[in-house]
């Protein structure tokens, strides 16, 4: 049996609006009950075959801190034992799915049997940071050197939407969509299975239900008289997700999604929304899979207009033709955007999708995120 990854396991928190939900909670707060239950999920599934199995490393992925190896400190808060170390990693929104990919690495090496992967983000606590000798703290760390583009993600959205001919009503009728998907997902019960309640809350705090023409009424949020507004971007956000990836030769019996291939790529950073494109199109060819192949696909909805972008682009119509596909239950545009996170709950999204609606094996999944500075990062599993 080979060492290719197999994700056994995924789980994430109901996502809080920043400065809401979770305003006293600190991100390994947010992660450690994540990875607790998913190290009790895989404890529980495998115990019959694999007694004692133990959790070899935990990989997550933050953008704002606090520091001092956020994966670390929230496997030693989810009591995972002294020995298991921690790995944190920085790609900015795709830091979530880009830990699983490093995950799966030291899975497909054989140099580990069990690893526990995602992503947290406490916006709310996030230590705001001064240079030595400024006055006031700065916004954010820079994306690119001094002299390259480096825009805000808005104002990079607009840009993306203009060259790319995104329209506004195609951005707002987007935008309905994903909370309408969100509303429809979570009265059916399809978020239970997937979501460890944390704070007192059990569901994700933002869907609400949309009009076209509430929408229509929302001025440009980022540049004047341009198409990208408060409505058809997404919220700054808590949470966290993670999941567990074995090698195939110890899955035994155990459903999962099996990590075909990954990649991060660079690209302008002026239109860094574009990331998922060159990232998609390389895990394709890798694969030799046809993106018609693709059942379901999970992209990190920062904003319509750059989700719009890629799948325009990757020959998807999620609001037409492809509107079982893509997002099919809603994104980060009604859910929220915990940065550091969602690119790991895109992954716990395609696995209650998929593994746990019962597809049948050989069935595709691709999750994708675009990230500032101008990086794309994608995935594609097969059902198993």
């Amino acid at each position: 049996m080979s060492d290719t990854p197999v994700v056994v396991a995924a789980r994430r928190t109901p996502i809080g609006t920043a400065g809401h939900a979770y305003r006293d909670l600190g991100v390994d707060r947010l992660a450690a009950p994540v990875i607790a239950a998913v190290a009790a999920d895989v404890a529980a599934d495998v115990a019959a075959d694999l007694p004692g199995r133990r959790v070899d490393d935990v990989v997550l992925g933050n953008c704002m801190g606090p520091g001092g190896n956020v994966a670390r400190i929230s496997a030693l808060a989810a009591g995972l034992g002294d020995e298991v170390p921690g790995l944190t990693v920085d790609r900015q929104c795709g830091s979530g799915l880009a830990a699983i990919l490093v995950a799966g690495q030291a899975v497909r090496a054989g140099e580990a049997d069990l690893v526990i992967a995602g992503g947290a983000e406490s916006a709310s606590t996030a230590p705001r940071r001064t240079f030595r000798g400024a006055a006031e703290p700065y916004e954010r760390a820079p994306f690119a050197p001094e002299g390259r583009p480096d825009p805000d993600m808005g104002p990079a959205a607009e840009a993306l939407a203009a060259a790319r001919g995104v329209s506004r009503e195609r951005q707002d009728a987007y935008a309905c969509r994903s909370h309408a998907r969100a509303l429809a997902a979570r009265a059916a019960g399809r978020f239970e299975p997937e979501i460890v309640a944390i704070g007192g809350r059990s569901e994700d705090q933002r869907p609400r239900p949309l009009r076209a023409a509430s929408l229509a009424r929302l001025p440009a949020a980022f540049v004047p008289g341009g198409t990208v507004t408060a409505g058809n971007s997404s919220p700054v956000s808590d949470g966290a997700a993670a999941v567990a990836l074995v090698p195939e030769r110890s899955r035994g019996d155990l459903p999962g999604m099996r990590l075909l291939a990954g990649a991060v790529v660079g690209c302008d950073p002026a239109l860094p929304g574009w990331g998922p494109v060159p990232a998609v199109r390389r895990v394709l060819e890798r694969t030799g899979v046809d993106v018609e192949r693709v059942a379901a696909v999970e992209i990190v909805e920062a904003f319509a207009a750059q989700v719009l972008a890629v799948t325009d682009a990757l020959g998807l119509d999620p609001l037409d033709a492809d509107d079982e596909r893509v997002c099919a239950d809603g994104g980060a545009l009604a859910l929220g955007h915990p940065w550091g996170a969602t690119g790991a709950v895109v992954v716990t999204r395609l696995f209650s999708r998929l593994v746990r609606a019962g597809a049948p094996p050989g069935t595709l999944g691709l999750a994708a995120a675009a990230v500032g500075g101008g990086l794309g990062v994608a995935a594609l599993f097969e059902v198993v």
